[in-house]
């Protein structure tokens, strides 16, 4: 008898593929350190301070570098070798770690060198974050990415069950310098599978961007993305109101439930089995809801249970309710994740996701240093009613900010265009570049073709033009010029091949409304030839240093 065939969106489906398990597995190690890592820090800050504002840094400290350079970090995890960059961020985290643990072992950690070392240690997990995440499409196939998502999610929601719980034993018996040094011990196993691994490297035909030119088309290719913003935008706010949860909850442990460090790590392990279980239903929940839809119903969920943590002064029912608010707020980031996973190509996924990251470490960040202020005005519980209260009606942002319905993954277009014939002598360096394209659209079809050219030019834009207008001849109503610059020669080639295979659609449905047997007319001129241009003096042919327009190739894809 045979088995049934196993379902690629099952969320065991990527541990088939030998490289993610190992990964998987070791990283789930290194989340358990830093889970571990974190109660003795939160549990050490509120022995050395009173106050809760100093409480509730240590959470920034340890998100407000993913903030601060998660966008290099895109940058660097898009430019080189993804398991290299893996490996460095790792060792800072390491070094970080490792420091930590010997100043706390001689007894010279105060409030602010511990803030110092968590904020090293979460630089190098900012950086080590876009890499890892963009390089998970490169373990599994593209029908498993969104169970893989979600398995790296399970993988950290696992560590955060058991790790706080392990984390309050260990400061318990043996002090926060125990804790410490499990964490620095546990980013070995991850930095050696990394290491083994043999990555398939694809380099590009084309020189690599410099640093902050790739953070520029980062930038760029966000903001012209309509549906990445507003699921950047959601993750934000989500971030900041429901950052009170983490924040607060060494105060919940203390002031509301009257407990130590132990019930600290309970609580926090509460958090992390609902989190788990809740990743453990991401694929039921997309399949019978609409990505609005259940954001607000997470958002809903996690307002009561906020409220009744709020309210709570048992221990079993505060666990209880942090059992909600863990599934339904991984529930939430999971969605987030998954949409612009699966919205950003190849090109320019680590700066998408480092984007992502950005938001929800930054709320969570931002909304930590608030929600630590507030308490320290009005006490815990008031300030998790204001989250409670927040959260409860943040769900009418999708009134704007509608929730975009998510599909298949961008996928990156299989051919590379030709290089343009060109006549004049050029260097990768020469530019601006002016591009002007000629459609003859007939005049019945003219607002259809207007309204196709408003979503061109947004990719235009977000592969790496600039300047972008459309425009119409008052003499000649059917000829319409398309007109963009790109920063250099090079720019321009990138931004030609990145288009993927939906735009390349996109731009076809344009080119469709072309009249007559002439295809489109395609300019693509230098606007400073002799300030970009490397010529010499004695070159025999004077006209080859002309400004000459480049001879178009095929019309179509080839703009």
């Amino acid at each position: 008898m045979t088995e049934p065939p196993k379902r690629s969106d099952s969320i065991t489906a990527p541990l088939r593929h030998a490289v993610f398990r190992r990964i998987w597995l070791a990283s789930l190690l290194s989340n358990l350190g830093i889970l571990i890592q974190g109660v003795g820090a939160a549990w050490a800050m509120t022995q050395m301070t009173s106050s809760a504002d100093k409480v509730a840094l240590v959470q920034t400290a340890l998100m407000l570098p993913v903030m601060l350079i998660s966008m290099p970090a895109g940058a660097i995890a898009d430019m080189h070798d993804r398991r290299i960059v893996a490996l460095v961020s790792l060792g800072i985290a390491l070094v970080g770690a490792t420091a930590l643990t010997v100043l706390a072992w001689l007894g010279l950690v105060t409030p602010n060198i511990l803030l110092a070392l968590c904020f090293v240690v979460g630089s190098g997990m900012a950086l080590f974050g876009p890499a890892w995440q963009a390089s998970v499409s490169e373990q599994v196939p593209a029908e498993t990415l969104p169970a893989a998502v979600a398995l790296n999610g399970i993988s950290y929601n696992i560590a955060r069950s058991f790790g706080p719980a392990i984390g309050g034993i260990v400061v318990a018996t043996a002090g926060a310098v125990a804790a410490f040094a499990v964490n620095a011990v546990l980013y070995l196993p991850l930095m050696v599978v990394l290491f083994l691994w043999n990555r398939a490297n694809e380099p590009s035909r084309l020189p690599r961007e410099r640093l902050n030119r790739a953070m520029v088309s980062g930038v760029r290719y966000i903001t012209n993305s309509p549906s990445i913003k507003i699921v950047l935008t959601r993750t934000l706010v989500t971030g900041i109101i429901g950052g009170s949860v983490s924040a607060l909850m060494p105060l919940v442990a203390r002031d509301l439930l009257h407990g130590g460090a132990q019930t600290y790590g309970i609580m926090l392990g509460a958090f992390g089995m609902g989190a788990v279980f809740g990743a453990l239903n991401i694929g039921e929940v997309r399949r019978r809801m609409s990505g609005e839809a259940a954001v607000r119903a997470c958002a809903i969920s996690m307002a009561g249970a906020i409220a009744a943590v709020a309210l709570s002064t048992n221990a079993v029912l505060t666990a209880i309710a942090l059992v909600l608010a863990g599934a339904v707020w991984m529930l939430a980031v999971a969605l987030f994740n998954i949409g612009v996973q699966l919205s950003a190509p190849r090109w320019v996924a680590g700066r998408s996701l480092a984007a992502f990251q950005a938001s929800i470490a930054g709320g969570i960040a931002v909304g930590s240093w608030g929600w630590g202020h507030l308490t320290d005005l009005a006490g815990v519980e008031i300030a998790l009613l204001v989250s409670a209260g927040l959260m409860l009606i943040s769900p009418l942002l999708g009134i704007w900010l509608r929730m975009p319905p998510v599909g298949a993954r961008n996928e990156d277009a299989t051919e590379l265009l030709a290089d343009p014939e060109v006549r004049l002598s050029l260097t990768g360096r020469s530019g601006p570049l002016v591009v002007e394209i000629e459609y003859r659209v007939a005049q019945d079809n003219a607002r259809a073709f207007h309204n196709v050219m408003q979503e061109v030019q947004l990719s235009r834009q977000r592969n790496g033009a600039y300047g972008w207008s459309i425009a119409r001849d008052i003499g000649d109503p059917e000829l319409w010029t398309e007109r963009y610059h790109c920063p250099t020669w090079l720019d321009y080639l990138r931004q030609r091949n990145r288009a993927t295979q939906s735009e390349r659609a996109l731009h076809q449905r344009a080119i469709d409304f072309h009249l007559g047997p002439e295809p489109i007319r395609v300019r693509r001129m230098l606007e400073r030839p002799f300030g970009s241009v490397r010529w010499k003096e004695d070159t025999p042919d004077r006209a080859a240093n002309e400004v000459l327009p480049v001879v178009a190739t095929a019309a179509g894809s080839s703009t």
